[in-house]
């Protein structure tokens, strides 16, 4: 089914508008790929049909919006993922929280998907445990703005190949066990970590302050102005003295005094000036 200049004008305003993902002009393409089978899903006879029922609201547009977010969202992800950062993660950042350990150390992991992130994160944790005589208490959640693939991320079950996507055998040994429908990670990794859907364009506000922050391959689908925005509010979820992790290949403003690169070790991330 084709789509027409303006019906994809529209579709890329509902997207900008919703959810902040901005779709280059000549991704008609990418679109009807992602789309297809969301418009035989719900019997929908063109483009045009999908915009005005998405700018609608009804239950009907409701559970639309929600397939069209999932089948345009859907990002790569694997376990690991740039594993310099979690390498630091596991022996500049947490071991300095541990260290004046006064209460929780809370990490959150934006934009994470399926769940891999959040629960490498809670791997690195546990790997740790045998190192201090005291449990570590670190509490882990995982958003995205995706409802379906965080009920996957709760399961913490994944196939042969998501599996096989950044674990080695040895990892997989330790915090995996086989059942009939791929592998089961084991409650000890899984308890650390909560899930709850959130659109980064909304407040967070009400889920508190973090010490430890990840946001990952997310920020580079939106505008300059939104990325802008996403990230002051980044910094204000961040305790004084917490860490921010973007990707290897994303920036921050100049202006924004209040984070400080930190380089020279096993990753460069950022930490929230006091």
């Amino acid at each position: 089914m084709d789509i027409s200049l303006q019906e994809y004008h529209n579709f890329r305003s509902f997207l900008s508008r919703s959810c902040g993902i901005e779709v280059g002009e000549n991704k008609q393409y990418l679109v009807k790929n992602r789309l297809s089978s969301v418009l035989r899903e719900f019997n929908l006879a063109s483009y045009a049909e999908l915009v005005s029922h998405l700018e609608a609201h009804t239950v009907f547009s409701n559970r639309l919006k929600s397939k069209v977010i999932d089948a345009m969202t859907t990002n790569e992800t694997f376990w690991f993922r740039d594993d310099s950062q979690f390498l630091a993660l596991k022996k500049e950042v947490l071991p300095e929280f541990f260290l004046n350990m006064r209460g929780a150390v809370k990490i959150w992991s934006a934009a994470c998907s399926s769940g891999q992130e959040p629960y490498s994160m809670s791997m690195c944790v546990e790997e740790m445990t045998h190192s201090y005589s005291e449990p570590l208490n670190v509490q882990i959640v995982g958003t995205d703005i995706s409802e379906a693939i965080l009920n996957v991320a709760r399961t913490a079950v994944y196939s042969d190949m998501a599996i096989n996507r950044g674990l080695d055998s040895k990892v997989n040994a330790l915090y995996f066990q086989k059942v009939e429908a791929g592998y089961q990670l084991k409650p000890e990794i899984a308890r650390r970590v909560r899930f709850q859907q959130l659109n980064l364009l909304q407040s967070f506000s009400d889920m508190g302050r973090f010490d430890i922050i990840f946001c990952r391959n997310v920020l580079i689908y939106f505008s300059d102005e939104v990325k802008r925005e996403i990230l002051h509010r980044l910094v204000n979820a961040l305790e004084p003295g917490g860490y921010l992790f973007l990707s290897s290949t994303e920036s921050i403003p100049m202006d924004m005094a209040s984070l400080v690169p930190v380089r020279g070790g096993l990753a460069c991330y950022f930490k929230k000036v006091e």
